[in-house]
């Protein structure tokens, strides 16, 4: 491991300032606030603007698909600073899994759907999410038992997906289904007959997640039968990553939020951040903070060299960061005390964002054996 891989450059730093200037200035924590009292899947037009503007979709998506080509270090930064401001926006569906399947898809009809879907996903006219998951406890190929038949020039699918992000509002759903060949990629439109979408009741609310069923709904192929286990795989890292990336800007917003209270909560005539079982808690978020920070940037630089260990760092930063998360966001609320626990306060927005996403791409369990696996080390 290089240095180079824990740093992001001068270009990248300077991107992160746009966008973090970008979302406090159009989703700020009133528009999360307000997002989750009416249930609404985001602004229209903050989405129109931070996808076309910044450009934000088709971060490394190449030129000749209307993308900036500039690799996946900026897409990990969207996603940290995401994390940090939880606004509901459909970018991670869409430039993380959406474009990820586009980009790695094999196959005769790979390129032209590149050419047909990546422009439109690039400057966020369309929304884009993966259905994958059939069963809440696993994450790989061999538990995907949706189907997919070839009926007289047209691909029909029939099957069940639980926990799509998004699935409910987004236009394009891109569908792992086995066909007789083996496991494929296909798209199908959200609002295609023979689809059912029903939003789930989820933990945290500005993350929404749904049931999508497909009852011979058409669909176009992306990537060819026999290629689903390793497009998905390569999918699955990026997501893995930038999913801890988001997790840990969160973790960094739950520490500036306890940091700021404990420094202007005063009681007995001294501000509580001068307590030394405070300062202590804050130094372990602190430490929990920069080790997800590390986990992160490794993985994220290995997928951005793809590296063949970039399987084994999305692994490892799945378990350093939703562990960090988890922690500092629950010795949040704990520092603030009982309006720590108030519907009216963030705290507890980042204690749910970070309970979901811990198992989102798979628990704790899922990822310890992949990394086990990845390191040629038994189990048992």
């Amino acid at each position: 491991m290089t240095a180079r891989r824990l740093t992001h450059d001068a270009d990248v730093e300077e991107f992160r300032g746009a966008v973090r200037e970008f979302l406090r200035e159009y989703a700020d924590t009133a528009a999360v606030f307000g997002e989750m009292r009416e249930q609404r899947a985001g602004d229209p037009a903050v989405w129109n603007r931070f996808a076309g503007e910044l450009g934000v979709v088709g971060l490394d998506v190449p030129e000749i698909y209307g993308g900036a080509d500039a690799g996946f270090r900026p897409v990990a930064v969207v996603a940290e600073e995401l994390g940090r401001s939880l606004v509901r926006l459909p970018w991670f569906t869409t430039a993380v899994l959406g474009v990820g399947v586009l980009l790695h898809a094999e196959g005769v009809e790979a390129e032209e759907r590149r050419r047909q879907l990546l422009p439109a996903l690039t400057d966020g006219a369309r929304t884009a999410t993966l259905a994958w998951a059939e069963t809440p406890d696993r994450l790989d190929g061999h538990s995907i038992q949706a189907r997919a038949a070839h009926d007289g020039g047209t691909w029909r699918l029939t099957g069940r997906k639980l926990l799509v992000v998004e699935g409910a509002t987004v236009d394009l759903l891109f569908v792992a289904a086995r066909a007789e060949d083996g496991l494929a990629l296909f798209v199908v439109e959200g609002d295609a007959p023979g689809v059912g979408r029903t939003t789930d009741r989820a933990m945290d609310p500005n993350r929404q997640l749904a049931t999508v069923t497909f009852d011979g709904a058409p669909a176009r192929l992306v990537s060819d039968p026999g290629t689903g286990d390793r497009v998905l795989g390569r999918v699955r890292d990026r997501a893995v990553t930038a999913l801890a990336c988001e997790q840990t800007g969160g973790a960094a917003a739950s520490l500036d939020m306890a940091v700021e209270h404990v420094k202007n909560r005063v009681q007995f005539g001294r501000p509580i951040g001068m307590l030394q079982a405070i300062k202590h808690r804050c130094a372990d978020m602190a430490v929990e903070l920069e080790s997800a920070r590390s986990a992160s940037l490794w993985a994220t630089g290995l997928i951005a060299e793809d590296s063949p260990e970039a399987g084994i760092a999305a692994a490892a930063a799945a378990l350093t960061c939703s562990r960090s998360y988890e922690y500092v966001a629950a010795e949040t609320i704990q520092v603030h005390g009982g309006i720590g626990f108030t519907w009216e306060h963030p705290a507890h927005l980042h204690f749910r964002r970070a309970a979901t996403s811990a198992v989102l791409f798979g628990d704790r369990h899922t990822h310890q054996e992949r990394l086990l696996s990845g390191l040629h080390v038994d189990a048992g």
